[in-house]
């Protein structure tokens, strides 16, 4: 409804005569004036059309005034409904009463002064259509308001959804203003940084995570503010203090006041390139090593023969004779190192027997001037030559990173203890020779200890790739066979052991053992494995 709709009133009276004199009088009014003779013709009325005003006799022969008002009251769409009373007698004060308390808004006497009666039926005309034009703006009000309502609730299932999708990434997004505060943290930056979102939102990121950028801070913001975007490699802190090298993106929003931040950890990908390519490194001076001996083996044969001739010369005394025997050890330990050498680079095609004795001894004579240096005192044990078959290249890099490991962990000195003996496996369930590595070095701290055969790890700091145990370790697998180690902290001392389990061909097995027998070869066990490698340590 609007301020030019026509509304409803509705004049009752029995008397045709009078309501025509009513028509007469509000016609000026410019409403729709509908008719009514009796009480019912009234009340059909009033349930088919919506009646801003009720203009009625208080005298009538079937219902009077208040009944009928009674009537119409009780119905609830005609409850506020203006009723007016005309009345031709005099009413007193309690026919008054009576008239307001069955809904009367006003009476008017008899005679009726036309200007009084338009003038009253005017204002409750206009009062009811402002209701009505309230109502048909509430009711457009709240259509707009559930209308907005649901297209808040939808666009909040949408945030929702892909805020939930953005927790599945494993990436780190984070979503800061052009201050640095942080805004939004999702799961995978929970994951790579270590803090709970609760803990980090508001924050300065780059003041939390210690970012340092490869470039000036200013070039990359400015990068952004030009281009909406940059991406390179930060390197960044985590909750434990440890640093992570992640390649990072940076959206700007079109209104320029929020920075979207896609953060992915290359740590391990940067390590292990720098470990390709010291291992690549490695193999050329492996190859150059191999290359260099093979050629001076012909003519240090050559020069051995000579000092054999020279040695042996009736011309010269005993002062000549012992300098020259002592130039021929020399020279034959130079054709030793020479053999090792080529032996590293000339592996076999097929698994030939290896006696891990020979290769120990062969891993010791490189570390040898290390252990002089270092006072390192060596003690062997060999129970047995054990005898395997496999690669004796890929073997000797396992004990030559175990027996290089102990070493370095001695730099003031110690004892480097090895023994080889036949001994069973019994979680392999398996028979074998057991290697055993035991310094008295630093040790091991227990928060390292599981994650000391993981690629990458270190306790060397910047010294070592990380890859020594876990390459050792994935050799040993590929003979069926168990590297293991413990480290013991008392008052003396530290002392760490690493056993090298490899099996035979042979498979162990226990269905028809007696307990006995189970029991006893339970114990030799334990005194050929960790016990008797830690018995000395």
């Amino acid at each position: 409804m609007n301020v030019d709709t026509k509304v409803n009133i509705l004049m009752v009276d029995d008397q045709p005569a009078k309501l025509l004199s009513y028509e007469v009088i509000l016609s000026d009014l410019g409403e729709n004036l509908i008719k009514a003779t009796s009480a019912s013709e009234a009340l059909n009325i009033l349930l088919k059309n919506d009646i801003a005003v009720v203009l009625m006799d208080v005298s009538m022969p079937e219902l009077d005034g208040f009944e009928l008002a009674d009537v119409i009251r009780q119905h609830p769409r005609f409850q506020k409904t203006a009723i007016i009373f005309i009345s031709g007698v005099h009413l007193t004060d309690s026919d008054k009463i009576q008239g307001y308390r069955s809904g009367a808004v006003d009476y008017i006497s008899v005679p009726v002064v036309p200007e009084v009666l338009r003038a009253k039926i005017s204002i409750f005309v206009e009062l009811h259509r402002k209701t009505r034009m309230l109502e048909t703006l509430n009711n457009q009000l709240e259509q707009r308001v559930a209308e907005r309502t649901d297209e808040l609730r939808r666009r909040e299932e949408q945030f929702r959804t892909r805020a939930e999708l953005l927790d599945l990434a494993t990436e780190a997004i984070i979503e800061r203003d052009v201050n640095d505060q942080i805004l939004f943290w999702n799961a995978g930056a929970e994951s790579l940084y270590g803090w709970r979102r609760d803990e980090i939102l508001g924050q300065d990121i780059h003041s939390v995570l210690r970012t340092v950028f490869p470039v000036p801070r200013e070039e990359i913001e400015s990068t952004l503010s030009d281009r909406r975007v940059w991406h390179g490699n930060l390197l960044q802190k985590k909750k434990d203090g440890s640093d992570v090298i992640v390649a990072c993106r940076k959206i700007m929003n079109n209104e320029g006041d929020a920075i979207l931040e896609v953060n992915r950890d290359i740590t391990a990908q940067l390590q292990a390139e720098e470990a390709l390519r010291e291992t690549e490194k490695l193999a050329a001076m492996g190859r150059v090593a191999g290359i260099i001996a093979h050629e001076i083996n012909n003519p240090l044969a050559a020069i051995t023969n000579i000092f054999f001739l020279i040695r042996n010369h009736p011309s010269l005394d005993d002062e000549a004779r012992h300098c020259a025997a002592m130039a021929e050890q020399e020279l034959q330990r130079v054709a030793h190192i020479t053999r090792q050498t080529l032996s590293f680079y000339r592996e076999s095609k097929t698994p030939i027997a290896v006696m891990l004795t020979e290769l120990l001894d062969d891993v010791v004579g490189l570390q040898e001037r290390q252990l002089q240096t270092s006072h390192i005192h060596l003690s062997k044990r060999y129970f047995t030559p054990g005898t395997v078959h496999g690669f004796p290249v890929e073997l000797r890099q396992v004990f030559l990173n175990l027996v290089g490991n102990a070493v370095q962990a001695m730099p003031n000195g110690g004892d480097l203890r090895l023994s080889v003996r036949e001994t069973c496996d019994w979680q392999l369930m398996r028979r074998g020779i057991s290697v055993s590595i035991v310094d008295t070095g630093v040790g091991i701290n227990p928060q390292d200890s599981g994650k000391l055969f993981e690629p990458f790890f270190s306790t060397k700091s910047t010294k070592g790739t990380g890859l020594g145990l876990w390459i050792s370790k994935g050799i040993v697998q590929k003979y069926e066979g168990r590297i293991t180690f413990r480290s013991f902290r008392s008052e003396k001392g530290c002392s760490t052991c690493f056993r090298v389990f490899l099996p035979s061909s042979a498979t162990l097995n226990l269905i028809g053992s007696s307990v006995t027998e189970v029991a006893s070869a339970g114990v030799d066990a334990g005194a050929n494995g960790y016990g008797a490698a830690m018995q000395h340590a």
